[in-house]
């Protein structure tokens, strides 16, 4: 004996317009009519700073660009480009820095080894040369006359003929 039940009845069933497709309903497919169905935990947006996959402050920098006046408008990406310009620049200063915090035998970074590093470097001594960096020092510097004369270098000794 074969009993055949019809697959669709619409006695029972009623039309849900706000989600038309009825095997994802009470499952979070996003706009639910209003209602919800349980609780749905909301993330937080990821940071400006996460996103671009920098560590200086995008949003800081934005407010700092509003405020300042330079422009009465200010783009989404200009502090984002801001923040890694300034983010690649503190790299540089910072590497150059433990270099010469390693030459000179120490494992801390002090002022001195900024100094050094910013003016032993052709571009940043351009960038940075008009900054006084406080408790740097100068640079190490003889001046040629004063150094000691080399002995046998010089082309106009006598020679002995003897």
């Amino acid at each position: 004996k074969i009993v055949l039940q019809p697959s669709l009845s619409l006695a029972n069933s009623t039309l849900n317009l706000a989600n038309p497709n009825p095997s994802n309903q009470g499952k979070g497919d996003g706009w639910d009519g209003g209602k919800r169905q349980g609780p749905q935990r909301r993330t937080r947006g990821r940071r400006g700073s996460s996103k671009a996959g920098l560590q200086f402050p995008v949003g800081r920098i934005a407010r700092f660009l509003k405020a300042g006046k330079y422009a009465e408008r200010v783009g989404a990406g200009a502090p984002v480009y801001l923040a890694a310009v300034l983010e690649y620049l503190a790299a540089e200063v910072l590497e150059l820095a433990g270099n010469a915090a390693r030459d000179n035998k120490k494992t801390r970074i002090v002022p001195r080894h900024i100094q050094l590093a910013v003016r032993n470097d052709e571009e940043l001594s351009k960038l940075l040369g008009m900054v006084t960096i406080a408790n740097g020092g100068v640079m190490p510097n003889i001046h040629n006359l004063l150094l000691p004369k080399k002995a046998g270098s010089s082309k106009n000794a006598p020679a002995d003929d003897e």
